[in-house]
């Protein structure tokens, strides 16, 4: 599937494109340069989450997904929720790595499959779990292990096209049914989301030879159209993100584009006519980036009221870190800030009755504090 874009189509899109270069820019330089940059940058995660289920048509409120991250539920999390957490460990990963790596071949195969768990600190198994694994039978691993065979197959085929050598011919056998799955409710055999990853990867040379703004809109309205992953349409969005930020574009914070594009109504985004679409992507980031420049500003505003009430403090005191903490969160709990300052519950909610923030819940139990 090729996607090409006539001169008529670049005249068309030419203001947006503008506007939308001009306001990512503002938003890139301001965090980069911000005292609360880092904390921008990190609940940017959780809010991009939540967007990218609102786009799905989920509602997953921000304070269940941020408890949930901290394994703090306060009630059994949703399959919703599950989702949305798998957004944000997938937005933490894209950060953490390279710049290019989620656009390449590796970062694409871990982000579409099981390889997102790895590197990930809560969900590490511990020495003993590892060791109890390694005293099992490897019969017991057979299955794993000839998967892992056919997998190494493979990838040695596809290097040795790429490199010309010639291949062997992959040997012709009946598709094994998944012992889970004996209704084939999840594999399609008509639906090759391997192929069509290749599909939109084919759209990253064109990509490269526009501007970064543009060439992000390019891609996920390729991204949309080829739909390469069924049970992970919001990767897309993370996508481009991370475009921008190879680009060179929004390099201080990993962009959130389902902040504004939840904003956009859905028969723009969906709509048939390609320019349609692309001004609402663009229109999209541009929304995103403004509300990025006034969270930006809540956030400096609510710093400086915090700093007045710990200047005078001693040096150990605590409420420092309880701001930066407050500043990287949407919502915290006393639960949360005994956790995270190793302090106990009692003294959690002495901090955050000095610290001066509002309290967002009213309630007796389950309170949580948090810069509205």
């Amino acid at each position: 599937m090729r996607h090409e874009i006539d001169n008529a189509l670049l005249k068309s899109l030419l203001p947006a494109v503008v506007q939308a270069e001009d306001m990512l820019a503002r938003v890139d330089e301001r965090a980069a340069r911000s005292p609360v940059g880092e904390g921008f940058a990190e609940r940017g995660h959780f809010f991009d989450a939540a967007g990218a289920l609102w786009v799905a048509g989920e509602l997953v409120h921000v304070e269940d997904l941020v408890l949930h991250d901290a394994h703090m539920d306060s009630r059994t999390p949703s399959h919703e929720l599950t989702i949305a957490h798998a957004v944000l460990r997938a937005r933490r990963r894209i950060w953490t790595a390279d710049p290019a790596w989620a656009l390449s071949a590796a970062g694409l195969n871990a982000l579409a499959g099981a390889g997102l768990d790895e590197g990930t600190a809560p969900e590490t198994k511990g020495f003993a779990a590892a060791t109890e694994e390694a005293d099992e039978p490897d019969q017991l691993l057979s299955a794993e292990l000839a998967e892992i065979d056919a997998v190494l197959a493979r990838s040695q085929r596809l290097l040795d096209a790429h490199m010309g050598k010639p291949v062997e011919a992959e040997e012709e056998r009946p598709k094994e049914k998944r012992s889970d799955d004996p209704l084939g409710l999840f594999g399609d055999d008509e639906w090759d989301e391997g192929q069509r990853l290749a599909d939109w990867r084919g759209v990253l040379p064109l990509a490269g030879e526009l501007p970064p703004v543009l060439a992000a809109a390019v891609l996920f309205d390729a991204w949309e159209r080829i739909e390469p992953l069924r049970r992970q349409s919001w990767l897309g969005g993370l996508l481009v993100s991370s475009h921008l930020r190879a680009r060179g574009k929004v390099s201080s914070h990993l962009f959130s584009f389902y902040a504004g594009l939840k904003s956009v109504r859905h028969e723009r985004r969906r709509s048939r006519d390609r320019l349609t679409r692309l001004l609402a992507f663009l229109e999209a980031m541009s929304d995103s980036a403004a509300t990025g420049l006034k969270e930006m500003d809540r956030l400096l505003l609510a710093r400086t009221q915090m700093e007045l009430r710990f200047r005078d403090r001693r040096s150990n005191s605590s409420l420092p870190q309880l701001a930066e903490f407050v500043l990287s969160r949407p919502m915290v709990s006393s639960a949360m800030v005994a956790k995270q300052l190793k302090v106990t519950s009692r003294g959690a909610l002495n901090l955050l009755n000095e610290i001066g923030i509002r309290e967002i819940t009213g309630r007796g139990r389950y309170r949580a504090w948090g810069i509205i």
